[in-house]
């Protein structure tokens, strides 16, 4: 795999921030000391100090030492940090990455200036096992710093392009997502438990089984229902189950979690603002 030769910077690398650090050094598509992660509070990016990351509190400064920028500042901070950054922000040199919720592309052009590439990317933190669902969102005008986002975040999961008017709903259904399965895990552990098994090898095969699961339908493409039908027979255990799922709300729930959650995407960034 070729590596990345131009620095990337990481702008405030919280949790999400550092999952993606995390999946691009275990890739290996860049070397340590061509990533730059940035936060106030250095103490808990030590780890990253160790496998030879550059640490810094100095935003303009990574900025002006990286070529691709990495926004993943809170919605609230993201006006002070682009006011911060904007003057050293080079549209012949600088690609610009954002995994803020809520914030439009347009959002960035009005503060950096409209011929600076701006790509909406929206990862999940199984970036940091090379796992993550990640979406991406670019205009027609940036479609070749598009491409670059794709190299980047193929290499630490699968991506999907998709319209910029879909990155709320895409939020939703991918970053909260992993919070929705982790925990249809959970509660299948507690199921496991109640039946006889420990809780800690209950969490184990319920895990396991659910990674099984998605395999199916990532590998195969098939339909859930016909993953399904393969183990549910008539009167059987696995339609009893299923039948009382359902009685209970479980897709019902499911359903209107991430619609829930979509429709707070939408809105999170302009309720910030005001």
């Amino acid at each position: 795999m070729e590596k990345i030769k131009n620095r990337i910077a990481i702008i405030g690398c919280g949790n999400i921030g550092s999952a993606i650090a995390e999946g691009l050094l275990d890739s290996k598509i860049i070397t340590p000391n061509k990533l730059i992660l940035t936060k106030r509070n250095l103490a808990t990016l030590q780890k990253f100090n160790e496998r030879g990351v550059v640490l810094t509190n100095d935003n303009v400064e990574a900025v002006r030492k990286s070529s691709i920028i990495l926004l993943a500042v809170t919605p609230q901070k993201l006006d002070s940090v682009l006011d911060e950054i904007k003057d050293v922000i080079n549209p012949k040199k600088h690609i610009i990455l954002s995994v803020i919720t809520g914030a439009d592309i347009s959002e960035f052009k009005d503060k950096i200036g409209s011929s600076t590439p701006v790509v909406r990317v929206m990862p999940n933190t199984a970036i940091a096992i090379k796992e993550s669902m990640t979406c991406i969102s670019a205009n027609k005008e940036d479609l070749a710093s598009l491409k670059v986002a794709e190299m980047i975040f193929n290499t630490v999961g699968k991506t999907a392009i998709i319209s910029e008017d879909l990155m709320g709903p895409a939020t939703a259904l991918v970053a909260c997502g992993i919070a929705f399965f982790l925990r249809a895990i959970r509660a299948a552990g507690q199921g496991g438990t109640e039946i006889g098994f420990h809780a800690e090898d209950a969490i184990k095969m319920a895990a396991q089984t659910a990674k099984g699961a998605a395999s199916l339908l990532a590998n195969g493409g098939f339909h859930p229902e016909r993953e399904i039908d393969k183990v549910t027979t008539p009167q059987g255990l696995t339609i009893t189950g299923l039948n009382q799922m359902e009685h209970h709300g479980f897709s019902s729930a499911m359903i209107t979690g991430i619609v829930s959650s979509a429709k707070r995407a939408e809105t999170i960034f302009k309720k910030n603002k005001e």
